[in-house]
């Protein structure tokens, strides 16, 4: 299975301790993933999920919730044969009734029954209810990526109002999830690692948690392993660049004038160089007589740099 997969599996076997978190999780599951017809000939709610585990979960919270025996069916993906579409479907006035009004979808305003889109502030009134409330929504239209590639989290809604509601639930745990508008729906994502950490916290996913850690201190390891080498590699090639200018310096100045012609100082610190050209400057310094610091024997090169060029310009 996907990250995300195992996500929603561990999700899926959560429940709240107490009835109200069940019905904020249930309310979540309908504003995402849900279809109501509610009219004066037809009453039902459609819940529909490719994920067999998201489908039994809200199996057993209707069941365990309202004691209300859902309708189960199962359909293949017209255009991905190989996935099966599960839908769940509360049928009956009262049944629908009941479930619609304690999860706050449903309101009666002057003598006339609607649909509220938007989060119902008293089904999340409780930390635990908007956690659980976060937790459903996941298992309805979340999706997280494989953390080996990259972090992104999100929230697929088709409702502009329930995204803003939704996002603002979400950041009221001190996060900081975003919407952006992508073919016709409205997503609510996080994507930095510490974030989806904190959200993976909320919704008390514990062991996808763990894992999700893990793989990041591995891909922190092997990053900061990467710039160590890169540093070193950038820093010997530099050496050795500098290393292979200041031998031919030293080469042209004995073929021209000669080693003899230069101050003893330098003499010393050329001849050194000659013989040793894979040698650091702190090595250098170390082989003479008077011993030389890192500083000064890059000083004296120099110096024989310097030299070497103006020979090359008066010839």
């Amino acid at each position: 299975m996907s990250f995300s997969a195992n996500v929603k599996s561990e999700l899926s076997h959560h429940f709240g301790n107490a009835r109200h978190c069940n019905i904020a999780e249930l309310s979540a599951v309908i504003n995402m993933c849900g279809v109501i017809v509610f009219s004066d000939a037809k009453f039902c709610i459609k819940i529909q999920t490719e994920n067999v585990a998201v489908a039994r979960k809200c199996f057993t919270l209707v069941k365990k919730t309202f004691n209300i025996d859902t309708e189960i069916l199962i359909r293949r993906n017209s255009q991905l044969k190989k996935n099966r579409i599960y839908m769940l479907f509360i049928k009956g006035r009262d049944d629908v009734s009941r479930v619609l009004s304690a999860t706050g979808i449903l309101r009666f305003e002057g003598g006339v029954h609607s649909i509220r889109t938007g989060v119902y502030p008293l089904v999340v009134n409780s930390v635990c209810c908007r956690r659980a409330y976060i937790r459903g929504a996941y298992l309805a239209g979340g999706s997280i990526s494989d953390p080996e590639k990259a972090y992104h989290l999100e929230f697929v809604n088709s409702s502009a109002e329930h995204a803003s509601s939704l996002k603002e639930l979400i950041n009221s745990f001190d996060l900081d999830s975003k919407i952006i508008k992508r073919k016709g729906q409205y997503i609510v994502y996080l994507k930095e690692g510490e974030q989806i950490v904190k959200l993976l916290s909320i919704m008390e996913a514990h062991v996808a948690l763990m894992d999700f850690e893990n793989i990041r201190i591995l891909k922190d390891m092997r990053n900061n392993v990467n710039r160590m080498v890169n540093c070193e590699t950038a820093n010997l090639a530099k050496t050795v660049t500098a290393s292979v200018k200041q031998v031919e310096d030293i080469k042209y100045i004995r073929d021209t004038i000669g080693l003899s012609r230069l101050p003893e100082q330098l003499r010393s610190v050329a001849a050194l160089r000659l013989e040793f050209p894979d040698a650091s400057l702190k090595e250098l310094g170390g082989m003479m007589d008077s011993g030389l610091g890192k500083s000064g024997v890059n000083h004296r090169l120099r110096k024989i740099g310097e030299i070497a060029e103006a020979l090359r310009k008066r010839m």
